[in-house]
C-alpha cells in the first residue's frame, strides 16, 4: 500500500484541502515537511495545533486538535446567521453559538476571554451560563449604514458578546484602551465632589488624564468602506473584514504579549496580523483558500513591519 506522504505527493488522494497543521508522522512512516490535511484523513493522524499557524479547514475539524485551556483570547467572528452567502448558512444561529461557547470553554485557559460577533439576537434563548459568563454586550454602533427598509428600524449596530470563564478576568488592560474624556474636567471635578458619588460605589473613582474606560457602546471605531486604505476585497466589505483598530481593542484589552489568541474564522487575517504586530502568538483557522492566501500575506507583512521598527529602534 502507498504510503499517507506518498499518496499526498502524487496528487491521487480527493478532496485534501492544504493547510498549515504539521502532520504528525506515525510509526512505519517516513517523516515529512508538508503541512497538510486532506478532508477524509482521520485526526488521530495529526498532531495538536502549534502557535502561529493558518490553518486551511473548516473550524470544527481543527478545533479539536486545540489543546484544552491553552487559549488566553478567542476572537470569534463567524457566521451571523443573516446573509444569503454559502459561509453564513447556519440555520439557528442561536444553536450555532452554544455550540461555540461549549467548544471554546474548554480551550480557554481560567479567566480567559470570548468575544463573540453577531446580530442583536445572536445569543437569545440559550443558556450559556454552564459554560462561560457573560460580562457584557459590547454595541458596535455603526449610524452610517444604509436604510435596510421601510417598515421597521435600520439595524444600525452589531453586538459583541464578551465573555469570561470563571468568575475574574485574567487580563484586562484598561489603561491600553482609555479613549478622551468627552466632558470637561470642571464638570467631571464637580460631579466627584458630590456627597452622594463621594461615598457611593464609584467614590474612588478619579478623572484620568489618559482617558477613559470604553464602555459598553463603541461609536469611535467605523466600519470599512470602499475607500479604506486597509480593505483588500470588495468582496470582504462590511461581511468579512472588521477594522484593524476594533480587533486591536479586544486584543490589547484581553491578553498580554506572549499570550495565545484563537481566531477560529480567520477570514482575511485581520486578527492575526494585529496580533503579530503586538507580540501575541496565534492559531487561525480559515476554510476559504482565497480568503487563506490574503490572510497569509498580511501576515508576513506585519511580520515584515515589526522587523522594520525594531531595526529602527536597534539604531
Amino acid at each position: 500500500m502507498q504510503s499517507l506522504a506518498a499518496s499526498v505527493r502524487s496528487g491521487i488522494m480527493e478532496n485534501a484541502v492544504f493547510h498549515h497543521v504539521p502532520l504528525k508522522p506515525f510509526k512505519g512512516q517516513e517523516p515529512f515537511l508538508s503541512m497538510i490535511r486532506p478532508n477524509r484523513l482521520p485526526l488521530k493522524f495529526l498532531s495538536s495545533l502549534q502557535p502561529n499557524r493558518l490553518c486551511v479547514a473548516d473550524a470544527f475539524d481543527i478545533l479539536p486538535l486545540c489543546k484544552d485551556e491553552s487559549c488566553d483570547l478567542v476572537i470569534c467572528d463567524g457566521p451571523y446567521g443573516v446573509t444569503t452567502n454559502d459561509w453564513d448558512q447556519v440555520g439557528d444561529i442561536q444553536e450555532f453559538n452554544l455550540n461555540l461557547i461549549r467548544i471554546f470553554s474548554q480551550k480557554l485557559k481560567p479567566g480567559g476571554a470570548l468575544y463573540l460577533f453577531g446580530k442583536p439576537n445572536c445569543i437569545d434563548f440559550i443558556d450559556y451560563r454552564p459554560y462561560l459568563n457573560l460580562r457584557s454586550k459590547i454595541i458596535w454602533y455603526q449610524p452610517s449604514r444604509l436604510a435596510q427598509g421601510r417598515l421597521n428600524y435600520t439595524n444600525n449596530y452589531d453586538i459583541i458578546c464578551y465573555f469570561i470563564k470563571g468568575n475574574k478576568p485574567k487580563t484586562y488592560n484598561l489603561n491600553d484602551i482609555r479613549v478622551a474624556q468627552l466632558v470637561e474636567l470642571e464638570h467631571r471635578l464637580r460631579c466627584e465632589r458630590v456627597p452622594s458619588v463621594k461615598k457611593g460605589r464609584f467614590g474612588k473613582t478619579k478623572f484620568d488624564d489618559r482617558g477613559k474606560n470604553p464602555g459598553d457602546v463603541w461609536g469611535d471605531i467605523k466600519q470599512l468602506t470602499y475607500k479604506s486604505k486597509e480593505l483588500v476585497s470588495r468582496e470582504a466589505l462590511n461581511t468579512i473584514q472588521k477594522p484593524e483598530r476594533l480587533m486591536e481593542r479586544l486584543i490589547k484589552a484581553s491578553s498580554n504579549e506572549g499570550d495565545l489568541v484563537l481566531d477560529p474564522f480567520a477570514g482575511v487575517g485581520t486578527a492575526l496580523a494585529v496580533c503579530k504586530r503586538l507580540g501575541r502568538r496565534f492559531i487561525g483557522i480559515e476554510r476559504n483558500p482565497v480568503y487563506a492566501e490574503i490572510a497569509e500575506k498580511r501576515i508576513k507583512l506585519a511580520e515584515k513591519e515589526v522587523k522594520q521598527d525594531l531595526f529602527q529602534y536597534a539604531e
